[in-house]
């Protein structure tokens, strides 16, 4: 395919928002090996702090797109949060990538060690020292309406918690986990890389459950915009979904993850050690201070089978999660109506034919597949 091909764009100088985490990958290596360029685009990629922001910014028109976090299209197109901008994803940008990290003094106070293989016995230990000590935690997650919220109310729940008795939920900045979990402000987290690796790595904290253990799969980062964005721009965005997908491919190898951490720990991107966003590249991640690596598959995964196409399925599906966090019911109908404003598997199949990947019209998702604690 040659860019002669596509039609032209109308704004080829974009500003494209991602937060500081290792499944930023995507945007930052497009730009790093000139895919954006070989599309005709002239990107200027914005590191925000949270995820907040990016949606305020792109509502506002100060970014064109967004890396996002996969539920927020949709509720913020619903306005739960006080916003309410029309918004969609034609291309999921990363699935996976999270984990639940307890404080050291914490995951020691438990009744017997904590084990990376074993999240619902991790969580089933958790729920006896709850009980034991009537206390109540401060956990932390990046969003209200996010994967990790959602990942991690399965994760109490299956242990026998109540996450809304016997947990306080916060909202904290994914890079300002670190300080709060050291000042004592949160008890653990629920969080992307490399924020628990660099937990575990200064002693601060211990991983109890994979994000890929309580819901295999689960779509995390998506390509976001506005609905009125794409009305006046489809041939950028058509651009814009090339060059990413064109990334997501190349980051499907896994030698090419040394180099993309490399890049990734630039001063100009994550302004990271290498060596703290390697683990969760290479999957080879410590969950304890002093322990030895376990390898965790799939646990950023970019490109593989059907990873890229948004799946009306999920969406539904996280929408009623979504309702729980929210604590009041949305409508059937409300949320069919949002998965079709939002989730636009036809963006999908249009930049995969372009890149002569047919995609047939119907495929079992990758993202169904669900663990323990979410079935």
């Amino acid at each position: 395919m040659t860019t002669c091909s596509l039609p032209a764009a109308e704004k080829p100088v974009l500003n494209l928002g991602y937060v500081r985490l290792t499944d930023s990958a995507p945007l930052i290596v497009a730009h790093e090996l000139g895919y954006y360029r070989d599309y005709g685009l002239e990107v200027a990629l914005t590191r925000e702090v949270s995820w907040a922001n990016v949606r305020d910014k792109l509502a506002a028109g100060v970014l064109d797109a967004a890396q996002m976090l996969a539920p927020l299209p949709a509720m913020t197109t619903l306005g739960v949060s006080g916003l309410r901008v029309p918004m969609l994803t034609g291309l999921t940008l990363s699935l996976n990538g999270n984990a639940i990290t307890l404080s050291a003094a914490l995951a020691d106070a438990l009744d017997g060690p904590v084990a990376a293989g074993a999240p619902l016995a991790n969580a089933e230990r958790l729920s006896r020292f709850l009980t034991r000590t009537g206390r109540v935690l401060n956990l932390g997650v990046v969003h209200s309406f996010s994967t990790h919220a959602i990942l991690l109310r399965a994760w109490l729940k299956a242990g026998g918690i109540d996450p809304d008795s016997q947990v306080r939920t916060l909202v904290v900045p994914p890079s300002q986990m670190i300080d709060s979990l050291a000042s004592g402000v949160i008890d653990g987290y629920c969080v992307g890389e490399p924020w628990s690796s660099i937990a575990v790595h200064n002693g601060l904290g211990h991983i109890v459950a994979f994000g890929n253990q309580i819901w295999e799969n689960a779509p995390e980062k998506v390509l976001a915009v506005t609905d009125r964005w794409h009305q006046h721009h489809p041939a950028t965005h058509l651009r814009l979904r090339l060059a990413l997908m064109r990334a997501c491919s190349w980051l499907a190898d896994p030698p090419h993850r040394l180099l993309t951490a490399r890049m990734l720990a630039a001063p100009a991107y994550l302004d990271l050690p290498e060596a703290q966003l390697l683990p969760s590249l290479t999957g080879i991640i410590s969950c304890s201070p002093g322990a030895a690596a376990v390898a965790v598959e799939d646990f950023h995964v970019f490109s593989t089978g059907q990873a890229g196409l948004p799946s009306r399925e999920t969406a539904a599906f996280m929408i009623e999660r979504c309702a729980e966090l929210l604590g009041r019911p949305i409508e059937p109908d409300r949320i069919a109506s949002l998965v079709q404003q939002t989730t636009r598997p036809d963006l999908y199949r249009e930049a995969a034919r372009q890149l002569g990947d047919a995609t047939p019209d119907y495929a079992p998702s990758r993202h169904t597949r669900l663990s323990f604690a979410l079935k």
